[in-house]
């Protein structure tokens, strides 16, 4: 069965994306066409870049690098959930996208973005990071806004429309992770 990572991208105190995650997660689970797995940022601590070889050369040499290449190596594709800071993507997320280069080869992503214009400006620097690292972009996304779909701007309240605009990324993630298998498989029989 295709393995769908979904990625929490933030890792702040009272952050909206564990809100956000959990809905992200509840709603792929209940699919049952794909096997989902929540990732969260928070249980794979990565120093900034500490690793003394560029991940392009696949020689990691710290425990947390070797974890998270491995949590990573195991999906078929992702769906990275982030809000927006500054106009980007959190340095967290960046970071734990930076350590890696293989793992990420030929997989499908897809966004789910938040934040006061929706996150849309995380998600276009996130599409050029994606490019680089050889994933799969999807065309749908899902863009949240702190005014609208967040009660106060701080409960989450997702309009129906949103649970629609999800499930049409699920579908597009899980066609092109399996759709792009074929060019895993070479790399796997090859390192082997």
């Amino acid at each position: 069965m295709t393995r769908i990572g979904i990625i929490l991208g933030s890792t702040r105190p009272n952050r909206k994306g564990e809100q956000v995650a959990k809905w992200v997660h509840d709603t792929a689970i209940h699919r049952g066409d794909t096997d989902y797995e929540l990732v969260d940022l928070r249980d794979h601590p990565l120093p900034h870049l500490d690793e003394p070889l560029p991940p392009s050369m696949g020689q990691h040499q710290n425990e947390h690098s070797k974890r998270w290449s491995a949590k990573i190596a195991s999906f078929d594709g992702y769906v990275i959930i982030t809000p927006e800071y500054n106009h980007s993507v959190p340095g967290v997320l960046k970071n734990a996208l930076d350590y890696l280069y293989a793992e990420w080869h030929n997989k499908a992503v897809g966004f789910v973005s938040y934040g006061a214009a929706g996150g849309v400006r995380a998600v276009e620097h996130l599409r050029q990071i994606a490019g680089e690292l050889k994933l799969a972009d999807v065309r749908q996304q899902v863009s949240l806004t702190l005014a609208a779909d967040f009660e106060n701007y701080s409960v989450f309240t997702p309009g129906d429309h949103q649970l629609s605009q999800l499930n049409t990324l699920f579908d597009e993630v899980a066609a092109w992770s399996t759709a792009l298998a074929g060019l895993r498989e070479p790399a796997v029989t090859a390192a082997a």
